[in-house]
C-alpha cells in the first residue's frame, strides 16, 4: 500500500496528467489518509476491502486517462508490484 499511495501521489503532482486525474487522485490521497472510511476497518474483511474498490476504481481511472507510460514512470515499487498494480488497474501485465 505505501508504494501505491507514493504512485498516486506522484501522479497527482505531474502536471502533463490531466487535471480532471490529477484532482480525483488528489482526493483519493485524502480518503486513504483520512482516519474516516465508508466501512470501519475494524468490521473484519469489509473494513479494508472497501479502501481496496476504492483505490481499484480510481487506478483504472487514472490509468486510463493518464496511460500505462505514466504508471510505469512513476511506479516507486518492485516490478512484481507493478505487475500487480496494472492488473488491478485493468492493463495487460505483458512488461
Amino acid at each position: 500500500m505505501p508504494d501505491v499511495i507514493r504512485l498516486v501521489r506522484r501522479l497527482a503532482a505531474d502536471r502533463t496528467v490531466s487535471i480532471g486525474v490529477r484532482v480525483w487522485l488528489s482526493i483519493l490521497l485524502v480518503y486513504l489518509v483520512s482516519p474516516i472510511d465508508l466501512i470501519p476497518d475494524f468490521i473484519p474483511v469489509l473494513g479494508y476491502a472497501d479502501d481496496a474498490i476504492i483505490v481499484a476504481l480510481a487506478l483504472r481511472f487514472a490509468a486510463r486517462k493518464a496511460g500505462r507510460a505514466k504508471i510505469e514512470e512513476h511506479w516507486p515499487g518492485t516490478p512484481h508490484g507493478l505487475v500487480a498494480v496494472l492488473r488491478l488497474a485493468g492493463l495487460t501485465t505483458d512488461i
